[in-house]
This record gives structure tokens, C-alpha cells and sequence, in this order.
């Protein structure tokens, strides 16, 4: 008998001390599956609050691709950059709003949903610009956090009426 076939006793007898006795234990993770798979089927069902889960999701994807672009076109210019981000952004979480967020790509066609996608996307942002000089008129003395919080404040209160104009009028 060598050294490594000699049988081995735990150190602690099996009680309060050591969890099991014997081989590694076996965990179930049957639960933690069906509850991931009922949020998934739930996040992918057509309630409104998995469609504003979805449209959020969507928007932070096109605001990435936005920046992206602008770095890529900045050499070219800021207003150009800026004009290109914009339009290329819009487009395409258009159609992901359109495709993903609202399951409508049997019902809306891509240029319906690109007109007035578009023209939502132009009235927030004249609603967002507005609300930022009326901010500047009626409190020009206001700190850099503040101001933050207020375009944070006005870009989350557009981004809600989008959502539900794109919802109940569009798609």
C-alpha cells in the first residue's frame, strides 16, 4: 500500500461542522433556470412594461452608436459629425423599435416607422432644446449639477412621451 492509497478520514466527524460527506456536492439549479427563462419570456412579451424595458435598452444602444459615429466624423467637422450621428442613430433604433421593442415589423413598414420615428425624434428634440433655454432664460444662475440634473430631468421626461407616441400612435 502506497502513501496515496492509503484511506483518508475527515478531519471533523459529518455534522453541524462539514455540509455533506463523500464527493463534491451537487447543486440544483433548476429553479434558478425556470426563473430566468420566465423573465426572458416575459421581457419578450408585448406588456408595457417590458416594451419601456426594451426601448430603454434600445436607446442606450443608439446613444452609443451616436458617439461612436461622432468620434469617427469629428476630423471632419463637429456640426457634420454631430448631423451624421443624429441621423444614423435615429435610423437604426427606428427600426429596432420598430423590429425588437414593438414587434410591428409585420404591421408598420420601415418607411412609415422612419417618417414618423423621425418626426417624433424632431419634436423631442425641439421640445428638449426649448426646455433647455427656458431653463437658461428663468434660471441663468444655476450650477453645473443642477443643470445636469435638468437635462437629465427634460430628456427623461421627452424619452417617456416618445415612448408613448411611438407606442400608441406609430406602432
Amino acid at each position: 500500500m502506497t502513501v496515496l492509497e492509503v484511506p483518508r478520514t475527515p478531519m471533523l466527524p459529518a455534522g453541524m461542522y462539514t455540509p455533506w460527506v463523500g464527493p463534491n456536492p451537487v447543486l440544483d439549479t433548476a429553479p434558478v433556470t425556470r426563473r430566468i427563462g420566465r423573465i426572458a419570456g416575459y421581457l419578450r412579451g408585448d406588456r408595457a412594461f417590458a416594451q419601456l424595458i426594451r426601448f430603454a435598452a434600445v436607446g442606450g444602444s443608439s446613444n452609443i452608436t451616436y458617439v461612436l459615429l461622432f468620434f469617427a466624423m469629428h476630423g471632419v467637422g463637429p456640426l457634420i459629425a454631430n448631423v451624421a450621428g443624429s441621423v444614423v442613430s435615429t435610423v437604426i433604433a427606428n427600426e429596432l423599435h420598430r423590429q425588437l421593442t414593438f414587434h410591428a415589423a409585420g404591421r408598420v413598414g420601415w418607411f412609415t416607422a422612419q417618417w414618423e420615428g423621425g418626426g417624433l425624434a424632431l419634436v423631442g428634440l425641439g421640445i428638449s432644446t426649448a426646455g433647455l433655454a427656458a431653463l437658461e432664460v428663468w434660471a441663468p444662475g444655476l450650477g453645473d449639477s443642477m443643470q445636469a440634473a435638468a437635462v437629465l430631468a427634460i430628456t427623461a421626461a421627452v424619452g417617456g412621451m416618445r415612448f408613448l407616441a411611438l407606442r400608441g400612435l406609430v406602432f
